[in-house]
């Protein structure tokens, strides 16, 4: 719901004022980055053709009081589309970054949700979330946020920007990117600045990541396509991106294959490798996976090569370290299907009765343990 106004207005700072270097950003990769980053924005734009608003979390490389160099992972989604439909006329691409916001604000700016993050960040707040008219663009920001930094990025012009130290765990390769310049700087009084952090998994970006991917993925399997998916789960080892576990109730054959080409056509730059495992298995206990991995596969059975498909974002077996970031963009991969289901009538569980575990749970202190 649009209002009037809202607490990020307290403060409008434009033009020259408008001195991002003031914020407390942070050299993460000490040693490596080559400047401060901004690591858990929400960046809003909206398509010059439909009005579509989109939302997406990007890392923002401090290139001075007015600057940022912009890296996008992908070009089919988000808002690259955005930027190339400006370019091809000739505009700007007007954008906001915000920072420090309700929860789900930057749960569904991760997440790869389908339709307006606004809108699914106000079903998840169980309220509308309220939103304000920017100062310098016609975009619209949570009006609660902390800090929202308003700009465009000009069309045609690329600079360098990176490395970064990214979720992987590596470096995340440089090259020439976009750029946003800034317009204005609006905050409340006294801000706090949030920030996530990435870096090798397990880490913040991870897992708020994979949390919001998750749910989203899990959504489009079992209300979209009425798949009979109990599970699904991006490992954080995986930097939530990488590794996708999901439990199902094999009702045919086939299903394991279906669940896993679902998933890569839901987002062809995650899930490199794609793991099935039955209904018993909880996805969330990696344990468990490689357990069902280990004894309910045949690899020459079960273990399925897709080639010459979209990579993961950022993989660094992908390229060679002289590869930039928009030759990374169309590089070609590979991913890895393992069917870790049952195909037939198993033995019996060599494990005790659960009635004689929980009696012993519920007996340590007799025994003299804690």
């Amino acid at each position: 719901v649009t209002v009037g106004t809202g607490p990020v207005k307290e403060n409008i700072l434009k033009g020259d004022r408008a001195d991002a270097s003031k914020l407390p950003l942070c050299v993460w990769t000490r040693g490596e980055d080559p400047a401060p980053y901004v690591t858990g924005p929400c960046v809003v734009s909206k398509d010059p053709e439909t009005g579509e608003r989109n939302m997406g979390t990007y890392r923002l490389q401090l290139k001075g009081p007015r600057k940022f160099g912009l890296w996008l992972s992908n070009t089919w989604r988000d808002m690259y589309p955005h930027i190339m439909k400006n370019e091809a006329k000739g505009q700007p691409t007007p954008c906001a970054v915000v920072i420090g916001c309700d929860p789900p604000v930057p749960l569904t700016s991760v997440a790869r949700v389908r339709g307006d993050e606004f809108g699914v960040a106000g079903g998840l707040r169980g309220a509308p979330l309220e939103v304000v008219k920017c100062e310098t663009n016609d975009l619209e920001v949570p009006a609660h946020a902390e800090i929202v930094i308003e700009g465009f990025i000009p069309p045609g012009v690329r600079e360098h920007e990176g490395p970064f130290g990214e979720y992987t765990g590596y470096m995340g390769a440089g090259g020439p990117t976009f750029v946003m310049e800034v317009t204005c700087i609006t905050h409340r009084n006294d801000p706090i600045y949030q920030a996530f952090f990435s870096q090798m998994p397990p880490s913040e970006s991870s897992c708020i990541r994979g949390t919001g991917r998750d749910v989203a993925l899990y959504k489009h399997l079992t209300r979209d396509l009425k798949l009979p998916v109990r599970a699904a789960h991006f490992l954080e080892a995986g930097g939530g991106a990488a590794f996708l576990a999901i439990s199902l109730r094999r009702d045919h054959p086939a299903l394991p294959q279906r669940a896993m080409w679902a998933a890569w056509a839901y987002d062809p730059s995650l899930s490199k490798f794609v793991v099935v495992v039955d209904e018993d298995i909880d996805v969330r206990d990696y344990f468990q996976v490689l357990w069902a991995m280990s004894w309910h596969t045949q690899p020459e059975r079960d273990i399925y090569m897709q080639n010459r498909t979209a990579g993961v974002a950022l993989d660094p077996s992908l390229a060679e370290e002289d590869v930039d970031q928009f030759s990374r963009l169309s590089l070609l991969s590979s991913k890895v299907g393992i069917d870790a289901t049952r195909k037939h009538k198993f033995p019996a569980r060599s494990i005790p009765p659960k009635e004689d575990l929980d009696k012993v749970d519920a007996h340590w202190a007799e025994y003299g343990l804690e």
